[in-house]
């Protein structure tokens, strides 16, 4: 039954993942959108693993929906790779280094911080 709580969250992930590549599009190929969610991703996770799932208590259903589902549907490594490999196959090396170095860093930052305030509203309640 836990697949079907999966499944649900990704579909809801997969197609925000969809609208913020439509609504993000970029004219000088620089993979915005990806990075966007990525980062944005890196925080709701943490975000929620430590705000949402502590205070509320969630069941292991809802905890894979949203952790696993949503926002694991949400984000993606694989397209941040192409993109990367995309952005070095057309001569742009240094701005894949660039993107590559934002994607990691990034994230790993934006993770920080949705820890400190999941942490945070969990103290505060």
């Amino acid at each position: 039954m836990i697949y079907l709580y999966v499944g649900i969250g990704g579909l809801i992930g997969a197609s925000l993942r969809f609208l913020v590549g439509e609504l993000m599009k970029s004219p000088d190929q620089f993979p915005y959108s990806t990075l966007f969610v990525n980062l944005t991703g890196s925080f709701i996770l943490a975000w929620f693993t430590m705000g949402i799932v502590e205070k509320y208590s969630l069941t292991d259903k809802w905890k894979a929906a949203l952790g696993t589902g949503l926002v694991g549907s949400y984000t993606t490594f694989s397209t941040l790779s192409m993109d990367a490999v995309s952005l070095y196959a057309r001569g742009d090396l240094l701005t894949s280094l660039l993107y590559i170095t934002l994607s990691i860093f990034g994230g790993l930052s934006f993770s920080l911080l949705g820890f400190y305030f999941g942490k945070r509203r969990t103290a505060v309640s």
